[in-house]
């Protein structure tokens, strides 16, 4: 019995220290764990702020980890600097509340009315549907304000969505009206610079806050920009530029009938001139056959000829011409004070 006691107890003791080794085996590897559990990888796309004892330590970049075991240490994974950032901006949305009320017109609040649309300079609305693009330029900043850095970023883009609508007019957001600035590339090259001038009044209200100690340590690398017209707007702006289209047709088409009418009259012009010159020369052609004569005689006539038969040519000739004449009035060549009128018909 003496000896079945002994074995039992032996086993007995045996057993606890089995199991006091395996206790202290665990503990071993968990004190292990502990203690590594802020040895980590950091990867290129990342880089991690180390918090001591709740206070900013340091940044590490990319590359392996070492920090102390929390509580002591703790690790904050944040973007690399050359990480960039998609964040939509849905302050600039319009509400569901709002979009059902567009669907059901009886019940639309006029409190929701105005819901994701922005003024212009030309008093009209416009829809923008804005997506910014950052990095991470101060770790420490962000990791401060992680939390608020989303909502701080919608509240920003969309007061600096607000004011660049604000100062220019609709054309110059989008293609509302193309019958009326097709000539003018000034206000082409507006609609493109809205997205860089919203990206550089995203920055400047960055600026600001870092400037006043309030940092959300981002910066904006660049923006896209959807516009458009309100829903209930674009059939009157479409019906408006169906008008315009027509109205461009109708004009061309009469333009082009002014110009066919033109080159018909340029045609007509010219076969008139073409006739009258016909005849103008027919009748200088007439003209020379007839005088060529007495024109003859004049030259052929000498020293020795009859001085007065030309004047007799001319006389029976001239009576002839005369005759023609609905009235004559003629004037003495040697006094022109004296006029040498016809007689009476006998």
């Amino acid at each position: 019995m003496q000896s079945t006691r002994d074995r039992n107890s032996m086993a007995q003791h045996q057993a606890v220290r089995l199991v006091s080794l395996l206790l202290s085996a665990i503990m071993v590897l968990a004190a292990a764990g502990w203690a590594t559990s802020n040895i980590r990888e950091i990867a290129p796309q990342n880089r991690a702020v180390v918090l001591r004892l709740g206070a900013l330590n340091r940044v590490q970049e990319s590359g392996l980890l070492w920090a102390l075991p929390a509580p002591f240490e703790k690790v904050l994974l944040l973007p690399a600097s050359a990480t960039v950032l998609e964040h939509p901006i849905n302050g600039l949305l319009r509400s569901p509340a709002a979009q059902i009320g567009d669907a059901d017109i009886s019940t639309q609040s006029d409190a929701l009315a105005g819901s994701g649309y922005l003024l212009t300079a030309d008093a009209s609305v416009v829809q923008l549907d804005v997506r910014v693009f950052y990095r991470v330029t101060d770790p420490f900043a962000y990791a401060l304000q992680q939390e608020h850095v989303l909502p701080a970023l919608d509240r920003l883009a969309t007061r600096s969505a607000a004011v660049i609508c604000a100062s220019r007019d609709l054309d110059s957001i989008l293609v509302a009206r193309p019958e009326l600035v097709a000539s003018d590339n000034g206000v082409a090259e507006r609609r493109e610079r809205l997205r860089a001038d919203l990206v550089n009044s995203i920055n400047s209200s960055l600026s600001a806050l870092k400037s006043r100690g309030m940092g959300l340590g981002i910066e904006i690398d660049r923006a896209d920009v959807q516009s458009a017209l309100p829903a209930t707007a674009v059939s009157a702006f479409d019906q408006v530029l169906t008008a315009s289209q027509q109205a461009e047709q109708a004009i061309a088409s009469a333009q082009n009938d002014a110009e066919k009418d033109r080159q018909a009259a340029d045609q007509e012009a010219d076969r008139i001139v073409q006739v009258a010159q016909a005849k103008s020369s027919e009748r200088l052609a007439k003209a020379r056959a007839d005088t060529a004569t007495v024109t003859g005689i004049a030259s052929a006539q000498g020293s020795d000829s009859d001085p007065g038969l030309l004047w007799r040519l001319y006389r029976d000739r001239v009576a002839q011409i005369l005759a023609q004449a609905g009235s004559v009035i003629t004037v003495d060549p040697r006094d022109d004070a004296r006029l040498i009128l016809q007689g009476a018909d006998k």
